[in-house]
Order: structure tokens, then sequence, then C-alpha cells
């Protein structure tokens, strides 16, 4: 694949480990090649590509198996981290050609994980997968309660949901500590992102398990975010 070779050259140029570099390039060159029949990115070439796969690293270091990611979309960042950390992974993605694409690539990378095709509020009532994993991550663009809201339920106490964030305001960054504490966690620091700037990492970390009330109803997380 040209776009492997090409990937490979911008991860190369990012500093990423030589051990890892063939499986991130030989992903990303097939979420481009995907994205030219149904929409997994809004990137179109390498170069718009790897950086995306660059953000998704930057939270390797905090990562602990095994991972869940909701609403994994093309895989970002739950496929780099997978590869990366070795960590199970246990993606939750709704849209069905998103799905069957991610366990695609499960498939190719020899990675350990499975895809759940549910809505991230119907599947953290799933008995099988409430409170099992050690860490959660999410792309989503949601407000910071509306993600951690549909993260911390899967979080088994004592495990972190890891939500990559831009910059927060103050009303948003105390509504994300309130809601913390409704889902039996606490909001335990801000880590600045080495890749990007005006971003950072909110470190939410499990202390109990959550009321089983969340996640509330399919689209509830996101019309009336807790706290806000």
């Amino acid at each position: 694949m040209i776009e492997a070779g090409e990937l490979d050259s911008l991860l190369v140029a990012a500093g990423i480990a030589e051990e890892h570099r063939p499986a991130l390039a030989h992903f990303g060159a097939r979420v481009l090649e995907a994205n030219r029949r149904f929409n997994l990115t809004g990137a179109k070439t390498p170069a718009e590509f790897a950086p995306h796969i660059i953000d998704s690293l930057t939270v390797a270091r905090f990562v602990e198996g095994p991972l869940v990611d909701v609403g994994s979309g093309g895989g970002l960042p739950a496929i780099p981290l997978a590869i990366v950390t070795g960590a199970p992974v246990t993606m939750i993605e709704t849209t069905v050609k998103k799905a069957r694409f991610l366990e695609e690539m499960l498939r190719e990378l020899a990675l350990n994980g499975e895809v759940v095709a549910e809505r991230a509020e119907v599947a953290a009532h799933d008995v099988r997968l409430r409170g099992a994993f050690r860490t959660g991550t999410a792309r989503a663009v949601s407000s910071a309660p509306t993600v951690a809201e549909l993260v911390l339920p899967f979080i088994a106490p004592g495990g972190a949901a890891l939500l990559q964030r831009g910059s927060l305001d103050a009303r948003e960054r105390h509504a994300l500590e309130d809601a913390a504490h409704m889902l039996g966690a606490r909001l335990e620091r801000y880590v600045s992102m080495e890749s990007v700037d005006d971003r950072s990492i909110a470190i939410v970390r499990k202390l109990e398990a959550t009321q089983n009330r969340f996640p509330r109803r399919t689209g509830i997380p996101e019309k009336r975010p807790l706290c806000m």
C-alpha cells in the first residue's frame, strides 16, 4: 500500500517506535481506503490522518488492560492503543458498517478484542460489560459530563476513564467534577497533551460501582448532561 509507506514515514518523523509502526501504518492505510466507500474520518490523506494516530497515543502511558473505547468510529484511539500497549480492547460502536470494519482490523492485526455494535447507553447495562474494564476512552465531541456518564459505568473500581479534551471553562470543569461524584468517581487530574496545544487528558478515577440508573436512556446523556 502506497499510503502505508507514507504513513510509516510520518510516524518515523513523529518518533513512533519501529516495532509498532508497521501495524499502525497498515491500520491508517486501511482507514483511508475504507473511507472512500463510507465515512470513517474527515482525514483524506496520510498527512491528515497521521496526527490522529499520534494524538491517540498520547494516552497510552495511562492505559491498563482491559480497555473499553466508547464510540470507536474508525478505531481511534482504540486500535492504536491496542497495538502499542497490547491491552485487550472492547470497542463500542453502534454503526454497523463501522463495527464490521473494526472487526476486520482486529483480525488483520491479530489484536485481542471484540466489537459491540450497541449504543453505549445500552451496552453499559450488560452485566458482562458493566464494571469490567480497567481503562476507558472516548474521543467524543460531547460535553465532558456526557462522556463521563457513557464511559464510567464500564470501569471497575480502581480503574480510570481517560477523557481527551480541549480546554474546559470553569463551568464545564465543575460539572465534570460533580458528575464524576454522582457516577462513583472523582476527577483525579488533568495532564497536558504532548502533541497538541490547548489539549489535555482528564483522568477520572473510579472509586465505587456506578448506580444502576446510569447511563440514562439513549440520547439523554447528550441532551441533558449531568450537572450542566
